[in-house]
């Protein structure tokens, strides 16, 4: 129900006030979604959040995204809190973090405390996103679906162009020693990024009516995106890109003859990408990508490496089984029982997997493999029927974002990059969100103080 500042003095005094108090409410929440959604758009540009300005930045948003969504529930009388079963691993999961950190259990508590930060950070992310996207209605969706998509395109576009004219500088100006791309330090964690966002936009467009023009135009500007993800040269996002393919694949021939439109589309996007891509890579990223077939006995060391540093790695879970080493703690832990000469510091492990093991031991990994098989239970339920509607879609590009970042998250630490991370979580939550009907069927801690309109995470 919609109401406006104008239609309150129509009221009786009391109902006035509250149909005042749910407006305000309604402008707190739209207010606080917006925020989110330019936070996650300024957080890769600033070279993925990975300087402490940057990450301390967005800690401070997320406070205040909570705050607004605080305010938005006291001014419009109700609070509702959308309950998802992942918070119950990811509360977990926080607390395993602390017993490490108070209980002096861990071997780095400088790191420990940086990641329950990190965590703490993530977490808000998570729940607001739940809070301002639960049972949306469908222009909700819409819009931020053209958001990515546009977004996704100007992204690429500056990416491709500074990759062809910076000589490895970022943003023309910023040296860097890393594989820079777009304004990423590292063409790994670019792939991350456009692994996510690609999905959601792919899905948005699909989503569009067939008779709709503006369908092609957006399916051509996502060849751009596409090529950029292509022409970063990285095999762990080329091998994540194809995973993402493949399970959408799986879905529309499970679906059916409906589907046939929806997978010509995609079909035609992906070959218009890959061509893009073909005109305009150097042979070097080419024969990078090439490669991808010989993974692990590729001639490049730093993946031999990164199959030793796994393999080493199951030495410290021997030793810390149950616990680990501590959130945070693998780069101070590593060094002694690295068994390969390198000169690279392995402040990561480039399997996020395995440093998880590392640091939370078989209690992280037991709350880790339930939260995995919660959000596919979530994610994928009843997609037949999601399906038929547009929200869905956009749901799914969420969900095929995030499954494209958990198949990187074997070969690279992408989750450790706090704009990407962030990205992730909020997607995460996207996926696990549903219409009115859905949210009331999974259940919502409601208070109302008095009762307000049924307003679906502030959006009337």
């Amino acid at each position: 129900m919609t109401i406006s500042q104008s239609q309150v003095g129509d009221f009786p005094a009391p109902l006035a006030r509250e149909a005042s108090g749910t407006a305000s409410g309604v402008r707190w929440f739209a207010a606080a979604r917006w925020l989110l959604i330019a936070t996650l758009l300024a957080a890769p540009l600033a070279f993925g959040a990975v300087q402490a300005w940057a990450w301390a930045t967005l800690y401070v948003l997320a406070y205040l995204l909570l705050v607004m969504w605080a305010v938005g529930s006291i001014r419009q009388g109700t609070l509702k809190i959308a309950w998802s079963p992942l918070y119950l691993p990811a509360l977990l999961f926080l607390l395993l973090g602390a017993v490490q950190y108070f209980g002096h259990l861990t071997m780095d508590p400088y790191g420990t405390r940086t990641a329950l930060i990190a965590l703490v950070t993530d977490g808000i992310f998570f729940f607001v996103a739940c809070q301002l996207f639960t049972g949306c209605p469908a222009r909700v969706w819409r819009r931020l679906g053209l958001v990515v998509a546009v977004y996704a395109f100007l992204v690429g576009l500056f990416a491709i162009v500074q990759f062809f004219s910076s000589s490895g500088l970022i943003y023309w100006v910023v040296k860097s020693p890393g594989n820079t791309f777009g304004p990423y330090v590292n063409h790994n964690d670019y792939a991350g990024l456009m692994e996510m966002l690609i999905p959601l936009a792919a899905m948005y467009i699909l989503s569009r009516s067939e008779d709709d023009k503006a369908q092609w135009l957006l399916a051509f500007a996502l060849c751009v995106p596409t090529g950029s993800l292509l022409l970063s040269g990285s095999r762990g996002g080329f091998v994540s890109f194809l995973g993402e393919i493949a399970i959408f694949a799986a879905i529309l021939w499970k679906r059916g003859r409906n589907s046939r439109s929806r997978l010509l589309l995609g079909i035609m996007g992906v070959t218009a990408a890959a061509l893009l891509f073909f005109w305009m890579a150097p042979k070097s990223v080419s024969t990078r990508l090439g490669s991808v077939a010989n993974f692990v006995n590729a001639p490049e060391a730093t993946y031999g490496d990164r199959l030793h540093v796994a393999l080493d790695s199951l030495r410290i879970v021997r030793q810390h089984p149950l616990l680990g080493t501590g959130l945070g703690s693998f780069g101070s832990v590593f060094p002694p029982y690295q068994s390969f000469p390198t000169d690279q510091v392995y402040s990561y492990a480039h399997n996020d997997y395995v440093q998880a093991l590392v640091e939370t031991g078989a209690a992280g990994a037991a709350i880790l493999l339930a939260a995995l098989i919660l959000f596919f239970r979530l994610a994928f339920r009843n997609l037949q029927e999601r399906l038929e509607r547009e929200t869905g879609w956009i749901r799914l590009g969420a969900t095929l974002g995030v499954c494209g970042l958990l198949i990187h998250s074997f070969v690279d630490f992408n989750l450790h990059i706090p704009a990407n991370a962030a990205w992730f979580v909020v997607l995460a939550a996207i996926s696990a969100t549903g219409s009115k009907a859905q949210s009331s069927r999974n259940g919502m801690v409601r208070l109302d103080l008095p009762a307000g309109d049924e307003i679906c995470g502030g959006t009337q």
